[in-house]
């Protein structure tokens, strides 16, 4: 979004901590050269001191805290003296990395927008995080404050404007503003070698995850699919990524004698995701079983169906839909790992022009829905208008 905003025309400034995310560990190249990390694809990154998210909840709290303090304080000092026509917010998690957005939209007497892809406080109990129903009503009030204080919520799925409008209210502006794949998944797939990781496991039908290893992710049940899937087929299941629940995972892949069926590859960069997803056979998205992740996009979603690669979902609500409709794959509910190990054996007995034919869908459905450029065009004319509005 920045380096394309900067292509336009248009000065960006970042706001935001330090690197951490996903080790919780502030990353040794950052603290040894801060400066090469200054700045991105042109625009200018002020960052402010903060813990590091570390392991456990009252860490990740702590965490949380001193993004808000920090921003606060020696961000608004960092930004003093300079002139803002529009400020946005890119809010997965937590909301409350919106409240030095909302003091800069007092000081600096800009437009606030804030693009919400985390559904506040419903994602924090649907994870467990907190689970006492009066601190959830506390983080409500505080997702009100911040969304009455907001002048354009976006969000990145239709389901979500319900949920939105409780807490921000019946007039508040809300627009559907869904996520886009990066350009390196539609123009760079053509010419990336496939991944060795995994070409070398030819005797298989391999399914690719890419992306965070979470707790919303599921992977008991995608381990429970790996256990269930029959000895006849062979089939192995790749899993690039990290995150939090990455131990377990490997632990308990271990226990259960899956460590020649789950192969865990680890974090790689982005620029080489497109050869993961050219290598594989079905790429494979799943979220748990919970009202709130039913409404949710996974963003996964949009680089997968540029890949023009067969999708294996195994969750309900938005993100299913659309590869249902897209014709892109098969899908079977969350936490459902019986099922998805049917999908998975079902799409192996598929001939190689069936499956070709479902990439070709999702590639399809992926341009038509979710164009990186349409969208941000109209982005681009929304802050435009506001600015201007905020201006005359």
């Amino acid at each position: 979004m920045a380096s394309d905003l900067i292509a336009r025309g248009h000065q960006v400034t970042i706001l935001t901590g330090l690197p951490n995310y996903p080790s919780g560990k502030v990353f040794e190249e950052y603290r040894a050269d801060p400066e090469k990390f200054a700045h991105f694809e042109g625009a200018e990154v002020i960052r402010v001191p903060m813990l590091p998210r570390g392991s456990g909840s009252l860490r990740l709290m702590a965490n949380y805290a001193s993004f808000v303090l920090s921003g606060l304080t020696v961000g608004a000092w960092k930004l003093r003296g300079r002139r803002f026509d529009s400020i946005l917010v890119f809010m997965i998690s937590p909301i409350t990395a919106v409240l030095p957005a909302i003091l800069q939209r007092r000081l600096k007497r800009a437009p606030l927008f804030v693009w919400i892809l985390d559904l506040w406080p419903e994602t924090l109990e649907a994870v467990g995080v907190v689970k006492s129903p009066r601190l959830l009503a506390i983080v409500g009030n505080l997702v009100s404050y911040i969304y009455k204080r907001t002048d354009h919520i976006l969000v990145q799925s239709r389901a979500f404007m319900d949920n939105v409008r409780t807490y921000a209210g019946p007039n508040a502006t809300v627009s559907y503003f869904p996520g886009w794949a990066e350009p390196i998944f539609q123009q760079g797939l053509e010419a990336a070698p496939k991944a060795a990781e995994i070409t070398r496991f030819s005797d298989s039908f391999n399914v690719a995850f890419a992306g965070n290893v979470g707790e919303a992710q599921d992977f008991p049940a995608i381990l429970d699919a790996a256990d269930a899937l029959r000895k006849d087929i062979p089939v192995r299941m790749f899993v690039i990524g990290d995150g939090r629940m990455f131990p377990w995972v490997e632990k308990e892949v271990a226990l259960r004698g899956l460590s020649d069926r789950v192969i865990l590859l680890g974090r790689f960069p982005l620029e080489r995701m497109p050869s993961f997803f050219k290598a594989a056979d079905a790429l494979l998205v799943s979220l748990k079983r919970d009202k709130i992740f039913a409404m949710t996009i996974p963003g996964k979603v949009q680089s997968y169906l540029a890949a023009g690669v067969p999708l294996l979902g195994m969750l309900d609500g938005e993100g299913g839909r659309i590869i249902r409709e897209a014709g892109a794959g098969l899908v079977s509910p969350s936490g459902d790992g019986a099922a998805l190990a049917r999908n998975i054996e079902a799409l192996a007995g598929m001939t190689p022009q069936e499956r070709t034919a479902m990439g070709a869908n999702a590639k399809a459905y992926g341009l038509a829905e979710f164009d990186r450029t349409r969208l941000l065009g109209g982005l681009e004319a929304k802050l435009r208008d506001a600015a201007e509005r905020n201006s005359s």
